[in-house]
């Protein structure tokens, strides 16, 4: 979708797992691996059903006691090291681009700091990014607008010069309450299906069609 008067944007945010990484299948096998050990029911059915990036959330409605999430988290961290998690198609390219027409740009996730850092020098985009923040940078999990207000803050940037591009719902309705433009990007995670009903400013099938936005 094409805004009728799109209004002046120079700052774009992003959240990272599924608008720009493929880390859908990776970040699946890891959860099977991480909660091996714990007395929980988890499979493909309820990720498909309960996925959230407040993971939180997940090992709630499954019933992981709360002592126990930090040490799942860190479980998850060391299976999902070892799993493949390439580029979007065309997510590289774009991003480029982006930097290019001289777009300020800006991650905004709720995945491991030091995990996206990583993945992002490996694609040797790190230095396209002046701005990562991460779950350890914020108290509030999506769809709190606490990580994006932060971003902004470090950018100098207000919220009407800004867009966020998520994948899944709770990225738009973090982009509504920090009232910055929203994008939704379709991705491999199972609530992106949800998508179109969050109602983004602009929606996308491809990262890839951001070029024709900005």
């Amino acid at each position: 979708m094409m805004l009728a008067s799109l209004p002046f944007i120079n700052t774009l945010l992003f959240d990272w797992d599924g608008t720009l990484n493929d880390s859908s299948a990776a970040g699946f096998v890891a959860f099977q691996k991480s909660l091996e050990g714990f007395d929980v029911q988890f499979d493909r059915e309820f990720y498909d059903r309960h996925y959230t990036p407040n993971w939180y959330a997940m090992y709630e409605i499954m019933g992981l006691p709360r002592e126990e999430w930090e040490r799942a988290d860190s479980l998850w961290v060391q299976h999902y090291a070892v799993e493949e998690s390439p580029m979007v198609e065309g997510a590289r390219e774009t991003i480029v681009e982006l930097h290019n027409k001289d777009y300020r740009l800006g991650i905004v996730s709720s995945g491991n700091h030091s995990r996206i850092l990583d993945e992002l020098k490996k694609q040797e985009l790190d230095s396209l990014f002046p701005v990562l923040i991460c779950h350890e940078q914020t108290t509030n999990k999506k769809p709190h607008p606490e990580g994006l207000e932060c971003a902004m803050r470090e950018l100098n940037a207000a919220p009407h010069v800004c867009a966020y591009v998520g994948d899944v719902p709770e990225d738009i309705e973090m982009g509504r309450r920090a009232h910055v433009l929203t994008v939704g990007v379709r991705s491999q995670f199972p609530s992106s299906k949800n998508l179109p009903q969050a109602r983004p400013d602009i929606y996308l099938d491809s990262i890839t069609e951001l070029l024709l936005h900005f």
